[in-house]
């Protein structure tokens, strides 16, 4: 069996300077970095997930609540959904999409990139039929891993969703606060708490 880490959307809107930027989320995609850099043998496979919003309905809002609405960020295609220039993708064996026509706060919600670029702003596009549905939860499986460690931004939203996601599927599963930010500090506990009772090991570097 095998073990991979998940880098939860750490993209430019997401960083300092973006639409919806988390604080000291640039300083995270270097450290990220670091770590994997220095995990050789720790980990079999690294994926990497980002928000790619074509049309989530009211997951956009210009007055939005910031609980169930948001700013305009990471819109498919654009600067903002890239992830940051300090998060080595050398590092990333696959990258999974998602919130294309909703919103979407798990990694398991989101299907493998194509290796090909294709107009993915673009709702009539058409990538390949394989790419298109194969979903983290079924890459995850294809290549037998049992064990996941999940890291990145936010962690009070989809790092947390990601993470319950992952224990409910039946991967024993870790998050590292270390590396990871979250918007709110009172959310960011009541996270860590309520994943830690579902099953998710909270661990340190």
């Amino acid at each position: 069996m095998a073990r991979a880490l998940i880098i939860v959307d750490v993209q430019n809107d997401f960083c300092e300077g973006g639409s919806l930027a988390v604080a000291g989320g640039a300083d995270l995609a270097g450290e990220i970095t670091d770590y994997v850099e220095t995990s050789a043998g720790r980990y079999d496979l690294v994926a990497a997930t980002q928000d790619w919003h074509i049309d989530p309905g009211a997951h956009f809002s210009e007055t939005p609540d910031y609980v169930d609405s948001w700013p305009r960020h990471c819109v498919a295609g654009t600067p903002g959904a890239q992830l940051h220039p300090d998060l080595d993708t050398e590092l990333v064996d696959a990258f999974f999409r998602k919130g294309q026509y909703e919103a979407a706060y798990s990694g398991f919600e989101g299907v493998l990139a194509p290796d090909v670029e294709v107009p993915l702003g673009d709702p009539e596009a058409e990538p390949d039929a394989d790419t298109e549905t194969l979903s983290l939860d079924d890459w995850l499986r294809d290549n037998d891993v049992d064990e996941v460690v999940v890291v990145g931004l936010a962690a009070d939203y989809c790092v947390r969703a990601t993470a319950l996601d992952a224990v409910a599927a039946g991967y024993n599963t870790a998050v590292i606060p270390e590396l990871s930010r979250g918007i709110k500090r009172e959310t960011t506990l009541a996270a860590w708490a309520e994943i830690e009772d579902a099953g998710v090991e909270i661990i340190d570097l």
